[in-house]
């Protein structure tokens, strides 16, 4: 026995209901002058629901105090010029409303009381006034108060827009996203935007006479996917700040109050276009891409299964107004870099981790960062950009994670045959032997335009401490690599990308002498979901999969879901009525006479992304030629099921995918 495996012996291992004992922290926000860290954590109660909480870290003490109890979702702090108070979002009231509390101590008091709820609060430099968001129909008035348990009438869904439903939304109302000002001592509400748009990202000038903030296009074909950023001078009109088409939010004020700094992009390769950071000169209107020669994305698109809620803060400014801070994700990380008006792009806090979350303060030119990586489920720390040197704030999971064994995985490189170079991680199981031959399962992300990388990823984790290798990469159409690598999946959706994944598997059995060639499995979502129906439907090497969320059909994709109608053409090269059987040709259903592979197909019921007729069709396909397939259906749960579903759900949908794979395993023994 080797003394790894003793290790795994004498610590516990991570299971699905883990997940009931872990905690999140994340939306650090630090205070104006410094010495204190406001931030949320969030928590599964015994009830099995969520609960998110808010917390100050005090860096004199170094003590936390919880700000918030009971069994709600608090969100979103912001401190107040002062530093004397704290605006928050909190659904304590039934919707969620704006709530004021002092840093002095004290109950919270609530701010709002809209019908339709609020949220994003910004505040005004002079601290007098606050600014959120709210969704309004047109016409309707801010007097109307938030309602209890009134019960509406059945009404029938009358449709005339093309943009009807999102996923995490549901069926869309004729509400928009409003911008509102509240005047904190006389209570009088004003709104500042109007019409069918939808507003976000809102921030005051330093001297506080306009706000910046993004606002989408009006429903109609062509523009449903563009956004543009517009200031509002106080009293008077609004004006459109980009001169270019394109993708564009997260603006921030230069410390002088001349320029915006700004994320997006032109859509030169539609949704697989790289984001970028822009600067507007306001008096000239001359606009700079400040990345334009680093082939970076430059937003966090790490993806993992622990975090969510974390708004990032767009291209924030340094104190002396000469260049910008913003996240940025390549090879398989998320770090923060600098990018210099004068020139030049520079990494500020590198590492191979995922920052996920960033504050950053530009009096002391200090930032909180919130941390991941593939063994630790993430915590708060400060870093000093004048030093480098940082310090560990939170230890939200310590205790868990001293008995608890996870796995450390290893990074590896390999070249395809048409010359690719892919990164990829080997993940080993509990008490590994390197005298045995395991199991493997290939994990693959969605997106396609993501990334993996070194975030903590709990179902890694349960698989590894289940007995199976887990191998992950980040074939060609995942983000981290550049503008070409993200391109190069899309009008080839099953062919270079296809041949990535199984290169990386041959690699991987080539060069690792630990894994049993016998007993292969693999698992994705939404395009992860898609790229496994392919595998089944191209291969039997696999002894059986799980797809989840999964897209079968592109045809019926584009009518169906919240985004088909462009994201078909987007990715595969073709609406529905200019080429239907190129669709067709792209779609897993078409090959599901070959599909020999035992396939567990698991969905949500109110997935509006990647809808649930495409898993009934794969469904009754393959039943209906007596392939051996099962099909678990996810109450209430949209395309997020994984990351943000009820936690009862999300256990349940981990014992499904281990559950599978150990049948198959076990079969396979006997």
């Amino acid at each position: 026995m080797t003394v790894t495996s003793e290790i795994w012996k004498q610590k516990n291992k991570i299971d699905s209901e883990t997940l009931y004992d872990l905690k999140f922290v994340g939306d650090p926000q630090l205070s104006p002058c410094g010495q204190k860290v406001a931030y949320i954590k969030t928590t599964i109660n015994d009830e099995k629901d969520y609960e998110s909480h808010l917390f100050v870290y005090d860096r004199k003490t170094g003590e936390s105090n919880q700000w918030t109890f009971g069994a709600s979702r608090n969100q979103s702090p912001r401190w107040a010029a002062t530093g004397e108070k704290l605006a928050f979002v909190s659904n304590r009231s039934g919707k969620n409303q704006i709530w004021i509390i002092s840093a002095g101590g004290g109950e919270a008091t609530q701010l709002t009381n809209l019908k339709n709820g609020a949220s994003n609060p910004v505040w005004r430099p002079d601290n007098k006034a606050l600014l959120f968001v709210s969704p309004l129909e047109e016409g309707e008035t801010l007097e109307t108060t938030e309602e209890h348990d009134k019960k509406a009438e059945l009404q029938p869904l009358i449709v005339d827009k093309l943009q009807y439903k999102a996923d995490g939304r549901g069926f869309l109302d004729n509400k928009k996203n409003q911008l509102i000002l509240i005047d904190l001592k006389t209570k009088q509400m004003e709104q500042l935007t109007s019409g069918p748009y939808n507003h976000s990202d809102p921030t005051w000038s330093p001297d506080g006479s306009a706000v910046a903030y993004a606002r989408d296009r009006e429903d109609e074909p062509g523009s449903y996917f563009l956004s543009d950023l517009f200031i509002k001078p106080i009293g008077e009109e609004a004006y459109r700040v980009n001169d270019e088409e394109g993708v564009f939010s997260k603006p921030n004020w230069s410390p002088d109050g001349d320029a915006l700094s700004y994320i997006g992009h032109l859509l030169e390769y539609d949704g697989a276009t790289l984001n970028r950071v822009w600067v507007t000169a306001l008096d000239s209107k001359e606009t700079r891409c400040l990345t334009a020669d680093v082939d970076l994305e430059c937003t966090d698109v790490l993806i993992s299964d622990m975090h969510w809620a974390n708004p990032s803060p767009g291209a924030v400014w340094k104190k002396d107004g000469l260049g910008v801070y913003f996240q940025g994700s390549e090879n398989g990380n998320t770090n923060i870099y600098y990018a210099s008006l004068a020139g030049g792009v520079s990494k500020t806090v590198g590492g191979k981790r995922h920052v996920y979350a960033f504050n950053y303060l530009p009096l002391l030119d200090e930032a909180i960062i919130g941390i991941s990586d593939p063994t630790n489920i993430g915590d708060l720390y400060s870093v000093s950009f004048k030093t480098s040197e940082e310090q560990r704030l939170t230890h939200s999971n310590q205790v868990f994670l001293q008995e608890t064994e996870t796995s450390s995985p290893e990074e590896f490189h390999y070249i395809t045959n048409d010359g690719y170079e892919i990164q990829g991680w080997l993940m080993k199981p509990a008490g590994f032997d390197p005298a045995k031959r395991y199991p493997l399962v290939l994990e693959i992300h969605g997106g396609p335009h993501m990334m993996y990388g070194n975030s903590f990823v709990h179902e890694f984790q349960l698989l590894a401490s289940k007995g199976f290798v887990v191998l992950y990469t980040n074939p060609r159409g995942s983000l981290g690599y550049g503008q070409q690598f993200v391109d190069a999946c899309r009008g080839d959706y099953g062919g270079g990308d296809y041949e990535d994944l199984m290169a990386g598997v041959d690699f991987v059995l080539a060069n690792y002498g630990i894994i049993d060639e016998e007993k292969l499995f693999v698992t994705g979502g939404s395009y992860g979901g898609f790229m496994t129906n392919w595998i089944v439907g191209k291969t039997n090497r696999f002894k059986a999969a799980v797809t989840q969320r999964s897209i079968s059909n592109w045809q019926s994709f584009y009518g169906v879901s919240d985004i088909g109608y462009f994201f078909a053409n987007w990715e595969i090269g073709s609406h529905l009525t200019d080429d239907p059987e190129k669709l067709w040709e792209h779609s897993p259903l078409k090959y599901v006479d070959q599909i020999e592979t035992p396939l567990l197909i698991l969905h949500g019921e109110k997935d509006y992304r990647c809808p649930v007729e495409q898993a009934e069709q794969l469904f009754i396909a393959l039943k209906h030629q007596n392939k051996v397939t099962r099909f678990v259906r996810f109450p209430e749960s949209d395309h997020n099921l994984s990351r943000t579903g009820a936690p009862t759900l999300r256990v349940e949908r981990l014992n499904q995918i281990a559950g599978w794979f150990e049948d198959y395993l076990e079969r396979g023994q006997q």
